[in-house]
């Protein structure tokens, strides 16, 4: 019986001794791969200007197209950047939606008789929304509709609303999720770049996931 799995693994560290693995997108190469009286703002949210932080990792023009696992800017050029703390702080709020773009594997639809297909496990962070695969650096019809109509969504149709866009530490796809979404008009973008690594490590709960549907 033969055991198949993506070819391309994500590492994350995990507290409490948890160990996470999940397989990133087929058709990706080896080497790519939502109770306040209103929305919350930046201001609310005690975020920083990205401006304050002295970037290592230049800011490409476009999108993130390969080596999504590379250290990532300090910046986003439009967007608000989220420390951990200032992160835990919104979301104890509960009004602003926490936006996961961690990639996913779905089963193969051509496996040879007898194969045995093990389900990735995710876990992310508790009550966010998992939008599997919306942060690689191209994103087919299919998976660009998903993502908009999802982000139209958990906004209500509120451009202006504050959304959070993660993953893992040094993790491109949160980077290219958020900025793809400032494209599609969303004026109130908070990147939260050290994601669930970061969050486990400040304590703070997570919870097995499922991608949206």
């Amino acid at each position: 019986m033969v055991l198949i799995q993506s070819s391309t693994v994500f590492r994350r560290r995990a507290a409490c001794a948890h160990v996470v693995l999940a397989m990133l997108a087929s058709g990706v190469a080896a080497e790519a791969a939502d109770a306040g009286s209103g929305p919350a703002t930046a201001v609310d949210a005690g975020v920083i200007d990205p401006g304050a932080r002295a970037p290592t990792v230049p800011e490409p023009e476009g999108y993130r197209t390969e080596e999504y696992r590379k250290p990532v800017p300090a910046t986003l050029k439009g967007a608000m950047v989220l420390t951990p703390t200032q992160a835990s702080e919104l979301w104890t709020k509960g009004a602003t939606p926490f936006i996961d773009v961690y990639p996913y594997a779905p089963k193969p639809d051509n496996l040879p008789a007898g194969t045995l297909w093990r389900e990735p496990q995710h876990f992310s962070i508790e009550g966010a929304t998992w939008l599997a695969n919306a942060g690689y650096g191209t994103l087919s019809p299919g998976t660009e509709a998903y993502f908009k109509s999802n982000l139209e969504r958990l906004s209500g149709g509120d451009k202006g609303k504050a959304l959070v866009f993660f993953c893992l530490r040094n993790c491109w796809m949160s980077w290219n999720a958020a900025k793809r979404a400032m494209t599609y008009g969303y004026t109130n973008v908070l990147w939260f770049s050290e994601g669930t690594d970061a969050w486990q490590e400040i304590g703070q709960p997570i919870a097995e996931a499922k991608p949206y549907h």
